[in-house]
């Protein structure tokens, strides 16, 4: 079925009305977005789809107007039409938090899927918690969204709604840290953006680096909006360590690069899914190359459960790539729409349905695209794979993945 991707929607609106950066679609297939009859529900996204990001966020909202699609085509959810409505986050805490606020006033919303940074999560979180309505993130990483802050010692579950289909920094710095280890790297300099995505990055690799005998030979900060790395790189440039670890996202992580190449100091740069874009490599050129990043799951192509999702994505007509985060929102999407076949089925008004959909996700379990798709007593993925890759040849190349424990 060929049909107008919803990301042309989302773009039309926001044309209109930037700031608000909200639009909503039919994931049935009407690009009009009249629903084909029978009640309606709406499963809100919230992620960046213009900005630095919006190559991910994109990539999440077609991903859920795909699965929404599916779902009405196939009549999943009995007596009801499912539909989308996207915000655009800018991926800010402000906004993000004003997005899920619109979401929440909405009654035909039913769950959201998202969001990208899980600074904005922080703020969204609290939002959709007070109005019962589900949160499924196919892209957060921050432990102490589902454990809380004192995650390694005390962990807590701060909010029930909240779940994600992807892995942790908890799991992926490790991941990091022990691939650097067998490589021979026995010094690393730290570099964090300073939001809680890129701090809890670098925390968690730096744990499991030292305890595996490497040294950490600096560790800086820089601003998340810094285009400039001297002060740094002149550090470096004295006592090069055997890498670079970066927490942070791949828009700043390129400059960085390409400044510590151009300094002279030719070590590899490491970073986490935030960097793991085709545009980085676009960014920062011949100076990707050598550089190492992870990322949430296993690629598309080694699992024979994501390719009715790449296939069907690839008819879907949509224009963007589903990026890292498309599989995992696909899953998202899914995981609520299973939730909804059993919150829906008894109740007089969406609003009625939301607290049972929260409930009913607890229990979700299928074969998705990333794998097994479930959650554990926080909210978190039973699956959390992890996998390495680094830049060769001008492309992100599999070096090795990890199942979660």
């Amino acid at each position: 079925m060929r049909r107008r991707p919803l990301v042309a929607i989302v773009l039309a609106a926001l044309a209109l009305a930037p700031l608000a950066g909200c639009g909503d679609g039919d994931g049935g297939g009407d690009a009009s977005g009249t629903p084909s009859g029978g009640r309606v529900a709406t499963i809100g996204v919230i992620a960046p789809t213009t900005g630095d990001l919006s190559p991910f966020g994109l990539g999440i909202v077609n991903s859920v107007d795909l699965a929404v699609a599916q779902a009405n085509e196939s009549g999943a959810v009995p007596g009801w039409t499912l539909r989308v409505a996207v915000e655009n986050d800018l991926a800010t805490p402000g906004t993000g938090k004003d997005a899920a606020t619109s979401l929440a006033a909405e009654p035909e919303v039913v769950a959201v899927v998202g969001t990208v940074s899980s600074a904005v999560a922080q703020a969204v979180q609290p939002v959709l918690a007070d109005a019962d309505i589900a949160m499924v993130s196919p892209a957060n990483t921050s432990t102490a969204l589902t454990r809380g802050q004192d995650y390694a010692s005390d962990p807590k579950r701060p909010f029930a709604n909240y779940f994600r289909t992807c892995a942790t920094d908890a799991t992926q710095g490790p991941v990091a840290a022990r691939y650097l280890e067998k490589a021979g790297v026995t010094t690393v300099v730290t570099v964090d953006d300073g939001q809680v995505y890129g701090k809890d990055l670098v925390a968690a690799f730096t744990k499991a680096y030292e305890q595996l005998g490497g040294t950490v030979a600096g560790s800086h900060s820089v601003g998340a909006d810094d285009t400039s790395f001297d002060p740094v790189i002149d550090k470096l440039k004295s006592s090069p360590p055997g890498a670079v670890y970066f927490g942070g996202e791949y828009p700043q992580i390129a400059p960085f690069t390409q400044q510590l190449t151009d300094s002279g100091v030719d070590v590899p740069v490491m970073g986490g899914d935030a960097m793991y874009a085709s545009q980085y490599i676009e960014l920062a050129g011949s100076t990707a190359h050598g550089d190492l990043a992870t990322s949430v799951g296993a690629p598309a192509e080694s699992l024979k459960s994501a390719k009715p999702f790449v296939d069907a994505y690839a008819d879907g007509g949509y224009s963007e790539p589903a990026e890292a985060y498309g599989p995992f929102a696909y899953d998202a999407a899914n995981a609520i729409i299973r939730a909804l076949e059993k919150s829906l089925a008894d109740a007089d008004t969406v609003k009625d349905a939301r607290k049972p959909t929260v409930e009913a996700l607890a229990d979700v379990s299928f074969d998705g695209a990333t794998g097994k798709v479930a959650f554990d007593e926080y909210g978190d993925t039973t699956n959390p794979v992890v996998t390495v890759y680094e830049v060769r040849d001008g492309a992100w190349q599999t070096k090795q993945t990890v199942p979660g424990s």
